[in-house]
């Protein structure tokens, strides 16, 4: 009994403080972050969606192909090496009970799962687009002028039907796609809005900047591909571009009664980045990069695929570097 009854740390039942730790000065650097977050998040996610009116980033070029790829691999470490990280720091937390946070691995137990489930989701809604195609009142046909490069799956035929499948399959990645990135969006805004740890917020604002823009890339491109209508994009473009920031604003409103080391804060931050994190990676192994490598496009230049694989590592590589400062 003594284990399962010993008391919570000190430190986990009072408010943080120190040289860092300031209302005032924290105030004014989340809100510049909520603007530098805005704008950088807004030029990420539209850099692809105005690709088609510049030649040089047109989606059959080889450096869209390469930006892509760099883009993926950045959406890949932010799985890896920032929010599974992140949950497991929560989930093992001294500030939680022994039993059951510290006997069971519920962090990449979760991600195993919310992965599983994202291929569920994945696989569901391909069927329910088919389904819904075959009424007349579903997809309309790809431009005929946009060639699609298999950036977010498989090959593309100059059958109509074909044409179809992949306009579907590009439209499930980027709605799956970009819920898993508005998940841990929320998480990382809300994080930073109840903090009030100036040494933690000045180096975040710029990864997270970092982090957004080429997250966007991303997602922009899926969103290019999905072939949607100035409506839907708008939408989409929009909750990228603002989660982040709402959830900075939300932070500081809770940030009176928010205590980020009490058990229920790390619990429900814990499980939300491993829901997170599995649905990223998942999205960026098999939706993005393995769609792209395996596809037609870069199977049919081994020149090519080598500098996407370099490009990748580059993406990957310079967000993990901004795992030591967020």
């Amino acid at each position: 009994m003594g284990q399962e009854t010993k008391a919570l740390p000190e430190e986990c039942q009072k408010a943080m403080s120190g040289p860092c730790h300031s209302k005032t000065g924290s105030l004014k650097l989340k809100l510049i972050a909520i603007a530098a977050i805005l704008v950088t998040s807004m030029m990420g996610v539209t850099l692809p969606l105005v690709s088609k009116s510049v030649p040089a980033l047109h989606p059959d070029t080889k450096l869209f192909v390469l930006v892509k790829a760099f883009a993926s691999g950045v959406i890949l470490a932010t799985g890896y090496m920032h929010v599974l990280p992140d949950s497991f720091e929560c989930l093992t937390s001294v500030c939680l009970p022994e039993k059951p946070w510290s006997k069971f691995p519920f962090t990449t137990f979760i991600a195993m799962m919310s992965a599983v489930g994202t291929l569920m989701i994945d696989s569901y809604m391909m069927s329910g687009f088919k389904k819904y195609s075959r009424t007349d009142n579903g997809i309309k046909n790809p431009d005929p002028e946009m060639k699609i490069m298999g950036h977010c799956h498989g090959d593309v035929t100059s059958a109509v039907d074909d044409r179809a499948s992949q306009l579907r399959r590009y439209r499930v990645v980027a709605q799956v796609l970009e819920l898993g990135i508005v998940v841990h969006s929320v998480v990382i805004g809300l994080s930073m809005g109840a903090s009030d740890n100036m040494c933690t917020i000045r180096p975040l604002v710029a990864a997270l900047c970092f982090h957004q823009f080429f997250e966007g890339m991303g997602l922009g491109g899926c969103i290019l591909q999905a072939d949607y209508e100035m409506k839907m994009k708008g939408i989409l473009v929009f909750f990228f571009s603002v989660t982040t920031p709402l959830g900075i604003a939300l932070g500081i409103l809770l940030s009176n009664g928010y205590q980020e080391n009490s058990p229920a804060a790390l619990v429900v931050v814990g499980v939300l980045n491993a829901v997170s994190a599995g649905l990223l990676n998942y999205m960026a192994l098999v939706d993005l990069l393995a769609a792209d490598f395996l596809g037609k496009r870069l199977q049919d230049d081994m020149k090519l695929q080598a500098i996407a694989y370099l490009a990748v590592l580059l993406g990957a590589g310079g967000m993990s570097v901004m795992a030591i400062w967020a």
